[in-house]
């Protein structure tokens, strides 16, 4: 099948082609030849679209197996598609954990019938609990596994913290570290600031992030190996990473996009759904995340999907689960950051960011309109959960078309 996709503006090395023509056939993209005369299957009008390679999300909740009713992998896989992802890495905080070439086998069989590609993360203690150690080594060398990390669960623990680098310098693996001190963020629900004072609830301290990267910083200089710091939203943590960076040390890292959009003031509404770990913070901080990602020192923007069931989160707020359904609304979230940002930085972030960290997928490409309206409801939503403040309001940028595993994939429509 051979499609003519015109006036295409396609991003290649930070910046935008002047609108030209493609062509796709036979699974790749390639610039139309005017001087070859080709008949086309389909011509699409590509006038108010942009694309770029496929994007990679670092950060990825999952329910099955065990907890099916969050997000299957049938589920998950359409919301990754539906947000624009080619590649995403799975977290290991399922029922049972994915910490054994049992639970990875049967997460890869399932992904084989989806275009996306699904990097799992394999658990380095036993049940994400952060004590005994799992079969790292297994795991690599039976099934594949290169990236691990316990999720959303921290690494509290230093000499854990410290065998788990000395284990994965034998087969040059990566540990994602969702770096906080547990105990000083024990009980919290939200920023610890003038707000959290406000509203009378217990805060999450900037402290407890910015101790953990400190103290997880300290451990790689002395063991060696290879770090992924996920999900940061401290200035302090923001600057201890630039510092890591510039000696030298094998780092890099990520920040959820909606932490660039929301503040803790935002929770004035008690909106569960913006109850998230880590916690929204002040201005002052979203501008350290901002320069982060200018400078180079944030390397890419995850989504950090967490579905929730409507159970967990319509409750009192003290009860409500931690996290956000992510994916979905994630280019109506680059819109509304491509004024401070700008399209080409956004597009950086989930391309060749976050490919320094798990490696690009295989020739895919997104195609998009940063300008069309939809309404985010049950209707456009493949997710299994709705957990997201913007459920049921209309948004701005819709992803169009996909290109995965040799296939055009119409989306959204």
């Amino acid at each position: 099948m051979a499609v003519l996709l015109q006036h295409l503006k396609l991003l290649n090395q930070g910046k935008f082609s002047p609108p030209k023509d493609y062509s796709f056939s036979n699974g790749i993209l390639s610039p139309a030849d005017e001087k070859v005369k080709v008949s086309y299957d389909d011509v699409i009008d590509c006038s108010n679209y942009l694309a770029s390679r496929g994007w990679v999300d670092l950060r990825c909740g999952l329910g099955e197996p065990g907890q099916e009713y969050r997000e299957t992998v049938a589920s998950l896989c359409a919301a990754l598609q539906a947000g624009g992802f080619a590649k995403a890495v799975v977290l290991p905080n399922t029922d049972p954990v994915i910490q054994s070439k049992t639970e990875v086998t049967f997460l890869k069989a399932k992904a084989e019938a989806f275009h996306q590609e699904l990097v799992i993360l394999g658990a380095v203690t036993k049940d994400a609990q952060g004590e005994d150690l799992t079969e790292m080594l297994d795991m690599h060398f039976q099934a594949g596994i290169q990236y691990f990390g316990d999720g959303t669960h921290p690494l509290a623990n230093a000499d854990r913290y410290l065998k788990i680098l000395q284990y994965l310098q034998k087969f040059e693996g990566t540990l994602f570290d969702h770096a906080y001190d547990p105990l000083l963020a024990i009980f919290g629900q939200m920023h610890e600031g003038e707000i959290s004072t406000q509203l009378g609830m217990k805060g999450i301290p900037n402290l407890a992030e910015e101790v953990a990267i400190q103290r997880n910083v300290e451990l790689l200089r002395y063991a060696g190996g290879r770090v992924h710091f996920q999900t940061l939203s401290t200035a302090k943590g923001v600057d201890l990473i630039r510092q890591a960076k510039k000696e030298g040390l094998q780092v890099t890292a990520d920040v959820s996009i909606y932490q660039l959009i929301f503040t803790d003031g935002d929770l004035l509404s008690f909106d569960t759904n913006l109850k998230v770990q880590p916690p929204f913070r002040g201005a002052t901080d979203r501008a350290a995340l901002l320069q982060g990602l200018r400078d180079g020192t944030l390397d890419a923007l995850v989504s950090n999907h967490q579905p929730q069931d409507y159970d967990s989160k319509f409750c009192e707020f003290d009860h409500a689960a931690f996290g956000m359904a992510g994916l979905t609304a994630f280019l109506p979230a680059m819109a509304q950051l491509a004024k401070e940002l700008g399209w080409e930085l956004l597009l950086e972030k989930v391309t060749s960011g976050p490919e320094k960290v798990v490696g690009q997928s295989a020739d895919s490409w997104t195609i998009f309109d940063p300008t069309e309206k939809w309404t985010y409801n049950e209707k456009t939503n493949p997710s299994l959960s709705a957990n997201h403040p913007w459920f049921g309001q209309e948004l701005t940028g819709k992803v169009k078309y996909c290109i995965q595993k040799g296939q055009l994939i119409q989306v959204n429509d």
